[in-house]
């Protein structure tokens, strides 16, 4: 194969689209292209060769701006990036090209003896390489039924255009012709330009985007070519050399041609062909009215004196427009057909579609009178088809919901324009069933396509949705448990009330059910869902029916009163829901709980934003918990300050405790018979900065926050390191550390302890943890396990503040303790008060008897130790025995140092 026969990768670009053979047999688009400029070359050579000085200002004007319109093309087509397009407008430039050439060469050969010369063919070929050109502009052509309608309107026009020309201009003209062949042979050039225009303009005409300019210019040059060939023949046949004085028309067109692919920026690739725009009625009628005008100008003629030249010019052209427009009308019928059958099968299949998804379908009018109904009806609800036909269908719409379909119908009624309505739109609406409920409905109202006075509705049954979504809205508000409103309803409504004009007062209550944690833990979170459900009833027959009572969340609820609540009533309701839960015990797991309540009351002043509102009655609720349950408290200021301080309070313990802000003093415990220092308590310091912060301020905070947990870890294993170094001295002295319930259930506590000690070297039993006895009674059994598995390890337990706690006897006997510390409210009273002096002397005995070590706090006056000291007990602690000190004032208090406390005792 040679290199001529390989052709370049331009050449099998273009032959191919997306692997498929094109249509164009050309391999190489500018193939026409080239043919025609060697041949228009030709031409104008021999035209200069010749001298030949005879060509009319038209047709050097032609040739001009058809060579013009030929570099333009050419120029414009290297630059677009739609090889379509770039295709025809390379053969636009061909056919511009080869028009030339035939213009040039026709003062030659217009000298033949032939009526059709070479010049004319060459000019031909010019005219149909424009149209085809044209019809690459335009839309892709189409093909089957589409084709032959396109080519038939194409047929009408063309012979439309025929009889008007034959009517006003062409009859004379045939009637001075030498006969009917020279006629005809003149006239077949002008006829096939008119017939490749009327081919190639409807498909020009709907495009759209940047083609469309060049396909219209296009078009205008063989509108012209075509005056121009009508022009030279009847010249020709009048015996007259064509001057061309029909060719101006031409030049102009070229020059259009020539200026419109340049008349905007570059045009991108638009998918390799122009897009159609949708079909006009006015394009579509154009054979008509071609028709129509065609027929008018003959019945003019007609009227006014006969018709020029033979009649059976015209009736043959008229017979075979009207053939055409039969076999047209015959499709157009054909097509209506199948149309109309197309639009059958999509109601019907429409209707089975709706029917199987469990739609109902009917036809009603616009009066709203049914014509036509579904089965689906009866199932849904519960009518027979028959039995709906002819009734109006708003005698089965809910009363409220009527106006708004009504209007809806009345709107879609209209039909003029600009206020034609819609075509379509949705109803939700209730529909009543055969068993008279109402059923939630949604239904799409259409116009029917085979009647305008009709409508199409398709309804279903919503019932389920509706509910569902009921459903969902009831748990987005409402709580799953007590079945009452939940925090998010709560606070919506709480800003409503407070966002309501008028001159009430909202007031919230806050409310906790004290010890509910335990029942979780006792009896299960079900059991405890189930009490909390109990609580619920009782609170709400409480409160009033215009009251709102929510579940805040846990185990605390929440109630709005809304209007008429005065101080007095909103303190009256609070203290009934104290009383409420406490009056009886809940019956739960087959066992009776005894709960209390401890409430909050905050009311709404002036301009309070609701979450301020509630946030307050929260605070006044946590602060009766704090004072230990079962009572009301109404929100002050001071308590929100309070809160706040402590906030910051815990997040100052926390930076204290990454900077080691903390210190350990110790207090002695001394022997009361010797005075002789046995024991040290350890106690914690706290000086933020400069200041001293007192325990009593700061260990609240911490056992909330948790940070009691790390902070007396630290405590434990400092204090066994420094007793540890003192007992290394020959010094026989133990420790003492209180306990915190949050840090004796803390995880691995007992190890840490062991840790701790087995670090120091400090010997278990020199070792004493204290706890103080309400912890005994909260979480009972997992502190006491804790406390034995210490006990197991030798350290010793201490009961701190001993007589004024709950169950002290009980607790003595089932956890195995060393020691017992009398609370100071007692050692206060002693020599002054005979009651706590003889209740003094009773724990003494007691722990006596036990065995236990028996120590005293709080001792501060000299009458006080006289009388612990003839009571027998044996240990006491206290200003008066010894302030707190540091380790370095402990290191004074060496046995060497030990008889100056005697002199002080």
């Amino acid at each position: 194969m040679s290199a001529t026969d390989r052709g370049t990768p331009r050449e099998r670009d273009e032959s191919t689209l997306d692997g498929q053979t094109t249509l164009i047999r050309w391999r190489d688009p500018r193939t026409p292209l080239a043919a025609a400029a060697a041949v228009g070359v030709a031409g104008f050579v021999a035209a200069l060769v010749s001298g030949v000085q005879a060509v009319a200002a038209g047709a050097v004007a032609g040739a001009v701006t058809a060579g013009i319109a030929a570099v333009s093309l050419l120029a414009a087509a290297s630059r677009v990036t739609g090889r379509r397009r770039a295709l025809a407008w390379r053969w636009l430039a061909a056919g511009s090209m080869t028009w030339l050439a035939g213009t040039a060469v026709r003062p030659f050969a217009d000298g033949t003896p032939f009526a059709v010369n070479f010049a004319d063919l060459v000019l031909l070929a010019g005219t149909a390489m424009l149209a085809v050109g044209t019809g690459l502009s335009a839309a892709r052509p189409a093909y089957g039924r589409a084709f032959m309608r396109d080519l038939s309107d194409a047929y009408v026009c063309a012979a439309s255009l025929l009889v008007i020309a034959w009517v006003l201009v062409l009859g004379p003209v045939y009637r001075e012709a030498a006969g009917a062949g020279d006629f005809a042979v003149n006239f077949a050039p002008p006829l096939l330009c008119l017939l490749l225009t009327c081919v190639v303009g409807p498909a020009v005409v709907p495009i759209r985007r940047s083609a469309w300019p060049v396909g219209l210019a296009a078009l205008a040059v063989l509108g012209a070519i075509t005056v121009a060939e009508t022009a030279t023949a009847v010249t020709r046949l009048a015996g007259e050399t064509p001057s061309m004085p029909w060719a101006w028309p031409a030049p102009m067109a070229f020059l259009l041609l020539a200026a419109v692919p340049w008349s905007g920026r570059a045009p991108e690739d638009d998918g390799e062909r122009p897009v159609p725009r949708p079909a006009s009625p006015l394009i579509a009628a154009v054979p008509l009215l071609l028709v129509a005008a065609a027929t008018a100008v003959v019945l003019l003629r007609v009227l006014r004196g006969g018709a020029q030249g033979p009649v059976q010019v015209l009736a043959v052209v008229s017979a075979s427009v009207v053939v055409v427009l039969l076999v047209r009308l015959s499709g157009a019928l054909a097509e209506i057909g199948r149309a109309r059958v197309l639009v059958d099968l999509g109601e019907r299949q429409l209707r089975d579609l709706a029917e199987s998804t469990g739609d109902v379908v009917l036809l009603c009018d616009y009066d709203g009178v049914m014509h036509e109904v579904g089965a689906g009806v009866e199932i849904l609800y519960g009518y027979r088809p028959d039995e709906l036909t002819g009734q109006p269908v708003f005698d089965y719409v809910h009363p409220e919901d009527l106006p708004g379909i009504q209007e809806a119908l009345r709107a879609m009624s209209l039909e003029e324009e600009p206020v034609r309505g819609p075509e379509a739109f949705m109803i939700a609406c209730r529909v009543r069933a055969a068993d008279g409920t109402w059923r939630p409905t949604e239904s799409v109202v259409t116009r029917h396509v085979r009647g305008q006075d009709l409508l199409l509705i398709t309804a279903r049954d919503v019932s389920d949705e509706e509910a569902l979504r009921n459903q969902v809205a009831h748990l987005t508000f409402h709580d799953g448990v007590t079945g009452l409103p939940n925090r998010a309803y709560f606070e919506e409504r709480t800003r409503e009330v407070l966002a309501r004009p008028g001159e009430s007062r909202a007031v919230v209550v806050f409310l906790d059910l004290d010890g509910f944690t335990s029942v979780n833990d006792s009896v299960g979170h079900a059991s405890g869902d189930y009490l909390l459900g109990q609580a619920a009833r009782r609170l709400r027959a409480a409160v009033r029916a215009d009251d709102t009572l929510a579940r805040w969340g846990g185990d605390e609820f929440a109630v709005l009163l809304e209007t008429g609540a005065d101080a007095q009533t909103a303190v009256d309701l609070a203290e009934l829901l104290v009383h409420t839960v406490s009056s009886e015990p809940f019956r739960v797991a087959d066992r009776d709980i005894a709960l209390t309540a401890s409430v909050g009351v905050a009311f709404a002043d002036d301009d309070v934003p609701s979450a301020d509102l509630i946030r307050n009655a929260d605070v006044a609720m946590a602060r009766a918990k704090e004072l230990g349950g079962r009572r009301v408290e109404v929100f002050a200021a001071h308590m929100h300050a309070d809160v706040v301080r402590r906030l910051e309070l815990a997040a100052d313990l926390q930076r204290a405790l990454l900077e080691n802000q903390f210190a350990i003093e110790y207090q002695p415990v001394v022997d009361l018979a010797t005075s002789r220092v046995t024991a040290v308590e350890a106690l914690v310091r706290w000086w933020r900065g400069s200041a001293f912060v007192p325990p009593e301020q700061f260990l609240g905070p911490a056992e909330d926050t948790g940070l009691i947990v790390p902070l007396s870890e630290w405590i434990l294993r400092q204090a066994c390191q420094e007793v540890a170094a003192w007992r290394a001295s020959s010094w026989d002295i133990g420790l003492s550390l209180n306990l915190s319930a949050r840090q004796i259930i803390a995880p691995r506590f007992v190890e840490t302890v062991e840790s701790a000690l087995a670090e120091s070297g400090l010997p278990p039993s020199a070792l004493t943890l204290e706890v103080i006895e309400e912890m005994l009674v909260e979480d009972a059994e997992e502190i006491t396990d804790r406390l034995s598995a210490l006990r197991n390890l030798g350290v010793r337990l201490a009961i701190d503040d001993f007589g004024t706690g709950y169950a002290s006897l009980a607790f003595l006997r089932q956890l195995p303790v060393d020691m017992i510390k009398i609370d100071p409210s007692f050692v206060s009273g002693l020599g002054s008060d005979e009651t706590l002096t003889l209740l003094t002397r009773t724990i003494v005995r007691l722990g006596h008897d036990l065995g236990l070590t028996v120590v005293a706090e709080g001792i501060e006056r000299a009458e006080q130790l006289e009388l612990l000291r003839e009571m027998g007990c044996t240990h006491g602690q206290g200003y008066l025995v010894a302030r707190p000190m540091t380790a370095r004032g402990v290191d004074s208090l060496m046995p060497a140092g030990a008889s100056s406390l005697q002199g002080t005792a």
